[in-house]
């Protein structure tokens, strides 16, 4: 029986060095490069030499070292097939029949500070994809195993069968093209992404490097089935890139809730408390302390809140957390705790807690959103903001107050992230009634005017889309709102400007819609 011979070359090199020692405890034969070798041999590993293998030497500093017919027609050439055993003998090529290979840490070398192009460009693996695509090729005649955690299930299954059930064999053939679909697929975002032009960001193919985070327990229902994917390396600030300190897994619905709430807190500089249910905010509130910010955000809808996800832009102390603590609340998110507020929530042990870097949304590196519709994706830009007051234009005879300023510039930053048809309605940095997802823009306005109730005198009032019609004007100047927010651009601009007019209400044009479908 002819010594079976495996191909070892690894940049992460967790494992490798048992793996090896078992296959050679087998009788393999191991065969390596450059610095698994040394690793191997250091471990008193019996390695042959790549150059040993092809009778050629690496050159081109590393660059070229196993494309090489000796290799490949070592990994492609099918053992069932009299013409590939023919010309391998003629030519001299042996078979290997196991391939352990994974790659140049590409992502890690652009994760790092002031990374030029050249460093970039000089850790994309070039042999190693080609050696883990050929043998997974040739599946059936050759093992191929990219990630440490799958070793010690092939040396188990060497040992106590002999060889891999071809179904093995399959499943990590199926691995390994996703390992390099996932390695290529960095790359290409990469250097994409170092060009700024449209076209460079919506290419003609586009391809996603996701990696899983977590397996959960089920989607946005029981029969769902679901999993928790991130980018390769998360966006510092990010939800993917949390750290949870409390409670058990997340759910489906807990992140995309969190991240809906994440990302409106990350809208406000100052002390800032936001509570989310099912994607919308319930309650927003800003203040001089995180504790008033907190109270604001609460009292703005206690019963909402009840159950929901609270994300806070400071540090949360001992007095925010025993103002937390009265109620049951699914997850609490902010860039640190103090060792007080910990050992408050600490007694209740349902309450998730997640520790998030806060990053405002304006140094946010700008991204895409994506949407999934049958058979397609949908891209656009992330519907970041730099706001400017000064850019607004005022269309009403009565200007806004300073006050209203505030409100207005609050609400507008809460209702860019209420499902539309959105409108907000608040009053001293704290929303008082949000409508959500409405198809009609005067139902939404009912809806958050109605949930105000009696504090609605003196607020201001934002809508995410114009007003088609003067009706939704009307119910909040009947109501007691002073000032709107809009974009502007309907056909009857001029008979909602006149309804202010009319009611003494300040009306400001942004020119800028925020839908959120």
């Amino acid at each position: 029986m002819k010594t079976r011979k495996a191909l070892i070359s690894v940049s992460d090199k967790t494992g490798v060095v048992i793996f090896a020692q078992e296959l050679e405890a087998m009788g393999w034969e191991i065969i390596s490069t450059g610095g698994t070798a040394k690793a191997l041999r250091e471990a008193g590993v019996k390695v042959k030499d790549i150059s040993e293998l092809t009778g050629f030497p690496e050159i081109l500093e590393g660059r070229l070292k196993t494309l090489h017919p000796l290799v490949h027609g070592g990994i492609l050439g099918r053992r069932d097939s009299a013409l590939h055993l023919e010309q391998m003998q003629k030519h001299g090529i042996e078979a290997i029949d196991l391939v352990a290979v994974n790659l140049y840490p590409f992502p890690e070398v652009i994760a790092r500070d002031n990374v030029t192009l050249e460093e970039a460009i000089e850790n994309i693996d070039i042999g190693g994809p080609t050696m883990v695509r050929s043998a997974a090729k040739n599946y059936r005649d050759v093992i191929v195993v990219v990630e440490p955690a799958k070793y010690s299930m092939v040396i188990e299954e060497l040992r106590h069968k002999g060889d891999l059930s071809l179904e093995t064999r399959y499943n990590l053939a199926v691995e390994a093209f996703s390992h390099t679909a996932y390695y290529d697929s960095i790359i290409s975002n990469y250097l994409r992404g170092l060009k700024e032009d449209g076209d460079a960001k919506f290419p003609e193919r586009f391809a996603l490097p996701f990696v899983k985070a977590q397996e959960l327990r089920y989607g946005e229902n029981p029969h769902q089935k679901a999993s928790f994917y991130h980018e390769p390396l998360p966006e510092n600030g990010s939800v993917a890139a949390a750290r949870q300190l409390q409670g058990k897994e997340l759910s489906f619905n807990n992140i995309n809730d969190l991240n809906a709430a994440w990302e409106l807190v990350r809208e406000f500089t100052e002390p800032t408390a936001v509570a989310v249910k099912h994607t919308n905010p319930c309650g927003v509130g800003s203040a001089d302390s995180l504790v008033e910010a907190y109270r604001k955000a609460h009292d703005a809808d206690p019963v909402s809140i009840f159950g929901g996800i609270v994300a806070l832009n400071r540090e949360v102390d001992r007095e925010t957390a025993l103002l937390m603590s009265k109620i049951f609340l699914e997850v609490i998110a902010a860039p640190s705790f103090s060792r007080e507020a910990l050992e408050i929530f600490s007694s209740k042990k349902n309450i998730r807690l997640l520790e998030i870097a806060f990053v405002p949304q304006e140094n946010r590196k700008k991204g895409l959103d994506f949407k999934k519709v049958g058979g397609g994706l949908l891209l656009q830009d992330d519907l970041q903001e730099t706001y400017d007051p000064t850019q607004w234009r005022c269309v009403t005879a009565r200007k806004p107050t300073e006050q209203e300023i505030k409100d207005l510039l609050f609400a507008l930053k809460v209702v860019k992230h209420v499902k539309s048809n959105a409108i907000v309605i608040a009053k001293r940095q704290q929303t008082l009634g949000i409508g959500a997802g409405q198809m009609s823009r005067v139902g939404a306005v009912r809806i958050a005017a109605n949930q105000a109730g009696e504090n609605i005198k003196g607020s201001v009032m934002a809508s995410d889309a114009f007003f088609p019609f003067k009706d939704g004007v009307e119910i909040a100047a009947a109501e007691g709102v002073t000032a709107v927010i809009q974009p502007g651009g309907s056909a009857r601009d001029q008979e909602v400007i006149e309804t202010c007019e009319k009611y003494r209400m300040a009306m400001l044009f942004t020119g800028k819609r925020y839908f959120k479908h």
